[in-house]
């Protein structure tokens, strides 16, 4: 028995010696809290850059949207501003029936010197009735227009 012994202490000798730890490798003892803890700061430190980069796509979306809610109320501002007011709606009317007296045919000048109406507002009232007005060039003067009741 105890050459039995005697061999199993000589067997255990080399595995010993092979188990040894370097001075060099140093060895870390932790517990599960302090893992965890570890672990808990280098997501952290990962995540807060995200956090501050979705933080800055909300606000960048939300600014975006606010003004695409501008831009709509903008275009729709533009739609009726197209429309026809009282006193176009009125001038319009009185323009029709100027253009209907003299045959369904007049010349632009003529018609805008009867109702004393600027150059620049003229060519307004004739964009806003374009519907019911047509504006074609003079035959005899290409230079001048006709206004046709269509």
């Amino acid at each position: 028995m105890s050459e039995i012994a005697s061999a199993r202490i000589k067997s255990f000798a080399p595995v010993a010696q092979q188990t040894e730890v370097s001075p060099e490798e140093p060895i870390f003892v932790l517990t599960s809290s302090q893992l965890q803890d570890i672990i808990m700061r280098a997501i952290q430190a990962v995540t807060e850059p995200l956090k501050v980069q979705i933080q800055e796509l909300k606000s960048n979306q939300d600014l975006q949207s606010e003004n695409q809610f501008i831009q709509l109320r903008l275009i729709n501002d533009l739609r009726k501003g197209r429309e026809l007011q009282p006193l176009q709606k009125d001038r319009g009317e009185i323009l029709r029936a100027l253009i209907a007296a003299n045959d369904g045919k007049m010349l632009a000048k003529e018609a805008r010197q009867k109702m004393h109406l600027s150059r620049s507002r003229f060519s307004e009232l004739l964009a806003k009735t374009k519907d019911d007005i047509e504006v074609k060039p003079y035959h005899l003067k290409r230079n001048q227009k006709v206004l046709v009741l269509k």
